[in-house]
């Protein structure tokens, strides 16, 4: 098989230095790829999402204390 992305290729490499594969093993899955302009990552990672929602985009008065806020008991 062959590596599919730079970070794979870079992962194998340390592999090899660590010792936890043979070198004939880094060459087969390096030579798999061939010459071909690898991406980074194969699946980017997704942005994170706002934890607020709507309402962080909202603009306008922030809401004042004050007289008839609050439910009025009779």
């Amino acid at each position: 098989m062959a590596v599919k992305s730079k970070a794979q290729r870079r992962k194998f490499a340390e592999l090899l230095v660590q010792g936890k594969i043979s070198p004939e093993t880094f060459e087969e899955w390096n030579r798999g790829a061939g010459d071909a302009e690898l991406p980074e990552r194969l699946h980017p990672r997704k942005k994170a999402k706002s934890k607020r929602g709507a309402k962080a985009k909202r603009g306008g008065k922030a809401k004042r204390g004050g007289k008839g806020t609050r439910a009025r008991v009779r």
